[in-house]
């Protein structure tokens, strides 16, 4: 009986280090949505079972031959709770798992279905069996715990439904509230942040925080940060698939929209570049008639859509003269931009100048112009000093100094167009150029060619590269190679934390050095 003891003691210290990181990556999955979770369990089953497998076998020989294997299985979940604690010390998460609500209700349901063992023990009182059954609890943890997520459906459901009529009945009683709804593939968070940026000169914006932009982060921000002195609420919208847009209109009801572009993100999820377009488009597809839209001319997916509502529509460009507002004359350099803007209504140009660095960074700004002149008829002096204003955006393009050494940031998210645009940032410095990177997620069919044609613009501007996990940039590998790229010039790692210590050996004694870190992936994404 003391071996049963020790077994459950011991066996229960390694469940709690396995719920704890496996809860992390429930959370990191979005709670399962669209199969993630299962998706990437399915990609990982060693990180999933480790050795539990061989528990399981000698938990099975134990219960069929009431051999006293007990000891033998302690010392195993012994030592296979040291090294996953030490595995977790040294881990340093990128985003920590949050002890919400609804991750306390699902400890609740996993403690209840952890304690099955026990009445089953309290029924027949067959030690063996009661320990083969908690074995294999401990061991399909991670199957456990969704088991516990599908159990807690309904409760979640009406948790959801109680904040979601709650944040209704608050919007519909702020009537006065002008709401704006940006989406797009790349840029939502931008240019949310840049359009708030220029209409707090004159009136009382609010966004959603951070990446708020699920049904749950639009409820959150509905129900505890707008108040009765807000007049803009711009709500950013997020989608991986079809649907999901509209849904989000139906809860905000938005009068004004913004598309920042359509491209290839998500197109796993959603099918079909014509589904990531469609889906797009159900923001200005929702709008009410005396509505207005601001797309992008110089974007052929917004341009050639044949819109289903007859809405107003503002157009902005870089490349297109036909547009409403043309942005020219654009002049970066590593302190920001300046550019020209022409009005084409008005038939007037007028300069802005920003810290932001980066094409994508002046459509952004173009669309904040626009809606900020043309809904909001702001002045342009007072638009001009919104434009000045604007705050480098976290981990976006975002520059960072350490001696003689400056830091690229562009580790938030990373696509086909932000890729290639912060290559060409980096191309505008004087100095030893290193780009770090994982490469691109969730391409579909396209994630090859497209990070391999991002390993070939890399060569074309890196003196070093410094690659994250080494399956996931093959294609990257493949590019640059394709190019001639110096093998000695390139080194592969597993965390994105690992890369300080090889760049030390690599960098030039007396010379600037940049470093571009592009896109962070989540934890679950690491190669270990």
């Amino acid at each position: 009986m003391a071996f049963v003891l020790l077994n459950i003691v011991i066996s229960f210290m390694y469940l709690l280090l396995r719920f704890k990181k496996n809860i992390h990556i429930l959370q990191q999955n979005f709670y399962n949505e669209n199969n993630r979770y299962i998706k990437w369990g399915n990609k990982n089953l060693f990180s999933v079972f480790k050795v539990d497998v061989i528990l399981i076998i000698i938990n099975l020989i134990n219960l069929f031959f009431k051999i006293k294997y007990l000891l033998l299985v302690n010392l195993i979940y012994l030592v296979l709770s040291i090294f996953l604690y030490k595995d977790i010390k040294k881990e340093q998460v990128k985003i920590p798992l949050k002890v919400t609500s609804r991750v306390k209700r699902m400890i609740v349901t996993d403690v209840i279905l952890y304690l099955i063992p026990v009445f089953i023990y309290l029924v027949n009182r067959d030690v063996y069996l009661f320990c083969f059954i908690y074995s294999i609890l401990v061991s399909f943890n991670f199957y456990v715990i969704w088991l516990g997520n599908i159990i807690n459906k309904p409760i979640e459901k009406l948790v959801f439904l109680y904040y979601k009529n709650k944040a209704i009945k608050k919007i519909k009683s702020l009537n006065y509230l002008n709401v704006v709804g940006i989406t797009g593939s790349y840029g939502k968070t931008s240019s949310k942040n840049i359009l708030n940026d220029i209409l707090n000169v004159k009136y009382n914006s609010i966004t959603t925080p951070q990446n708020f932009n699920t049904q749950y982060g639009l409820i959150i921000t509905i129900n505890n940060y707008i108040d009765k002195f807000n007049d803009i609420f711009i709500a950013e919208m997020g989608a991986f698939k079809m649907g999901r847009i509209k849904l989000l209109c139906d809860l905000v009801k938005p009068k004004y929209g913004i598309i920042t572009s359509i491209g290839t993100a998500h197109l796993e999820t959603f099918g079909s570049r014509e589904n990531i377009q469609k889906g797009k488009f159900e923001l200005i597809e929702s709008l009410p008639s005396d509505g207005v839209g601001i797309l992008n001319m110089d974007d052929p997916y917004q341009l050639n859509y044949k819109l289903k509502n007859k809405v107003k529509i503002i157009w902005v460009s870089i490349n297109n003269k036909d547009a409403d507002l043309v942005a020219s004359n654009i002049n970066i350099n590593k302190f920001g931009m300046k550019f020209d803007v022409y009005f084409k209504s008005e038939d007037i140009k007028y300069t802005f100048s920003t810290r932001l660095l980066g094409v994508n960074n002046v459509y952004n700004i173009l669309v904040g112009i626009a809606f900020s002149y043309y809904v909001m008829n702001m002045s342009l002096e007072e638009i001009e000093l919104g434009v000045r204003r604007i705050k480098p955006i976290t981990h976006r393009l975002e520059l960072k100094n350490i001696g003689d050494i400056t830091i690229i940031d562009d580790a938030y998210n990373s696509n086909p167009v932000g890729s290639k645009m912060a290559i060409d940032v980096l191309k505008l410095m004087d100095g030893f150029k290193v780009v770090v990177t994982p490469g691109m997620i969730e391409l579909g069919d396209e994630q090859y060619d497209l990070n391999k044609k991002f390993g070939e613009y890399i060569s074309e501007v890196a003196d070093y590269v410094i690659l994250v996990g080494k399956k996931q940039t093959e294609p990257i590998l493949d590019g640059l190679y394709s190019k001639n790229f110096d093998k000695s010039k390139i080194s592969v790692i597993n965390d994105v934390k690992e890369y300080l210590s090889i760049f030390n050996n690599v960098k030039v004694k007396n010379k600037q050095t940049y470093i571009l870190l592009e896109n962070d992936l989540p934890d679950i994404f690491n190669e270990k």
